[in-house]
């Protein structure tokens, strides 16, 4: 399949891994959704019951298995740095608690309850003499403060100035961007140049056995690759694939109420998106077994109609996980999109 199942391999063996060491370097999993994480789980649970029942080659359900618990580790995390909570909401920081000022329309002693405020209180009199005093002195505090050329009708008002941008910073940001994209796409094509080794190592160790074994044309017909259709794994199949579906949503949503995607790992989505796109081109690149015969020893050839059955029957039994990998990616593409966005405005 031109390599690219191992380029998928490659990529879900270690899609997990940058997110993992990003929530242990913050030591915080808030920029993940924890409903995207159990919906996720969900999603590959059913994901090995599928690939179970329907028969798929043991490499996916092996992999199927290693998604479920790093699912498992990532939900670990998010646990043990937010509490055991099921919901997505931020808790409060020191800053966020502290008390707003006191404005002409905010009341007096808005924060404190009645039980609490002292029972002895001053007269009216009494309490009316400061602040007369307080209003007076604040009006002078004005009125020498005042300039003259405020009260000309020719002077515009000053407008407050907006705080001065530190070029340095932002220099220091966009170095950091660059750097940081460089990393990414560095580590991607390592993990796509691991796959593409792995495929041509195992397709030159194959084509060794082959030529070991001896092969004569007259004894051996060319059958039907073996696809069969099952109940159970269709379901199940389907079912994981609303579930991949529907994972994506909440942290979508929740990295459009922050405004924000710190805390998430680009390169945990990249290698999702590349691992989803060489997964759905290696089932469209499938080759049934009497072509892959055919290719080898000329003297063996698809049948008529043959060839379109064996595809047809391949990419129906495999339209579930088609669907799933396909508009998986599709939603990852929208996470990409908040990526830039947000980081745009930030910078």
């Amino acid at each position: 399949m031109f390599g690219y199942s191992s380029i998928s391999i490659a990529c879900w063996i270690v899609v997990f891994s940058p997110q993992i060491i990003e929530n242990f370097r913050r030591h915080s999993a808030d920029g993940l959704s924890l409903i995207f994480i159990i919906i996720w789980l969900l999603g590959d649970v059913f994901n090995i019951l599928g690939a179970v029942f329907q028969g798929v080659i043991p490499t996916m359900t092996i992999l199927a298995v290693y998604y479920t618990v790093a699912d498992i580790v990532l939900l670990g995390q998010c646990f043990y740095y937010r509490g055991f909570t099921f919901s997505d909401a931020q808790p409060a920081t020191d800053e966020e608690v502290i008390v707003e000022e006191s404005t002409e329309e905010s009341p007096l002693l808005a924060h404190q309850s009645a039980a609490t405020r002292p029972s002895n209180r001053p007269s009216a009199a009494d309490a009316d003499r400061p602040r007369r005093s307080s209003l007076s002195s604040s009006f002078r505090g004005h009125l020498h403060q005042m300039d003259a050329r405020h009260l000309s009708p020719a002077t515009r008002p000053k407008t407050p100035s907006k705080p001065a941008v530190d070029p340095c910073a932002a220099t220091s940001r966009r170095k950091s961007s660059s750097r940081t994209f460089l990393i990414n796409i560095t580590a991607l094509i390592l993990v796509c140049a691991a796959g593409v080794l792995g495929w041509f190592l195992s397709t030159r160790a194959s084509h060794a056995q082959d030529s070991l074994e001896d092969f004569e044309t007259s004894s051996i017909s060319v059958k039907a690759t073996e696809v069969r259709f099952d109940i159970w794994g269709q379901s199940f199949g389907y079912l994981s694939a609303v579930l991949y579906l529907g994972s994506r949503v909440p942290q979508l949503l929740l990295n459009y109420r922050r405004k924000s995607t710190e805390g998430i790992s680009m390169l945990f989505f990249l290698f999702a998106c590349v691992g989803n796109l060489t997964y759905v081109m290696s089932i469209f690149a499938f080759e049934p077994e009497c072509a892959r015969l055919g290719r080898q020893y000329r003297a063996l050839q698809c049948e008529p109609g043959q060839w379109s059955a064996e595809y047809r029957r391949y990419i129906l039994v495999n339209t579930s996980w088609l669907i799933g990998s396909a508009g998986t990616l599709l939603l990852d593409m929208t996470i990409f999109a908040q990526f830039w966005i947000y980081r745009k405005s930030v910078g």
